[in-house]
């Protein structure tokens, strides 16, 4: 049962784990696929009527869980963009109302004085979102999770200003690189930490952390550059 919500706006850092029996077949496909490192959901039109139009973004190869998917419950058609720097664009028309998952966001997003920011990110087993809402709006939204659903909260803190949407451009894994690397003091002046030390902290190879923190680099300098108007 997470734990009640004081009064105000508040933004909430969620992570939502799926017992095995009541996680859709189309989560499992994004959040568990052993050929998707993440798949992140960045945008959707959710409409009143049974069928909503959800846009992903997917690191990895994508394909098999396409062909699947076609065939799951709820799901009406599935698109594929061609693959860039190993991500694939996902555009998906699902009847979300039919399964109790994908029901619960729908509501969420529909929810007056509620809203659910993009990305929605799946990895690991598990989907994480951002919240924002009154107190009351998002209680409710927690006391009304589905069967099988925990919703666990990561963090409530106050609405930041623009400076925290460049982190939503970025993945998972690599907003773990970089915090990583903040604490370890790769950052620093001088420099007090190496790839190897960040790959230490985050268990994976240097390359890959090195890997990590130039997306990331990148990521974040091109999302301040459109907030400024200086991005092409």
């Amino acid at each position: 049962m997470p734990r009640p919500i004081d009064g105000g706006v508040k933004h909430l850092q969620v992570t939502v784990h799926v017992d095995d029996d009541y996680a859709p077949e189309f989560f499992e496909l994004l959040a568990d696929s052993s050929t998707i490192a993440e798949a992140r959901l960045v945008d959707w039109s959710m409409t009143a009527d049974d069928q909503s139009t959800l846009l992903y973004t997917v690191d990895g190869d994508p394909t098999a869980v396409a062909e699947r998917a076609a065939d799951t419950p709820g799901i009406e058609s599935v698109e594929l963009s061609e693959t860039t720097a190993g991500q694939t664009y996902v555009l998906v028309v699902m009847r979300p109302l039919e399964t109790p998952l994908f029901g619960a966001i729908h509501r969420a997003s529909t929810q007056a004085g509620l809203i659910v920011r993009k990305p929605i990110v799946y990895r690991d087993g598990t989907m994480a979102a951002r919240v924002v809402g009154d107190a009351s709006a998002l209680q409710r939204a927690l006391d009304t999770a589905p069967d099988g659903v925990d919703v666990q909260i990561d963090e409530i803190g106050r609405l930041q200003g623009q400076g925290d949407e460049p982190v939503a451009s970025l993945s998972e894994r690599q907003r773990e690189a970089v915090t990583a690397a903040l604490e370890l003091g790769y950052y620093d002046q001088p420099r007090g930490a190496t790839h190897e030390d960040v790959a230490a902290e985050l268990g994976c190879a240097p390359p890959t952390a090195s890997d990590h923190l130039q997306k990331a680099e990148a990521n974040i300098v091109h999302a301040v550059l459109d907030q400024f108007g200086g991005g092409e």
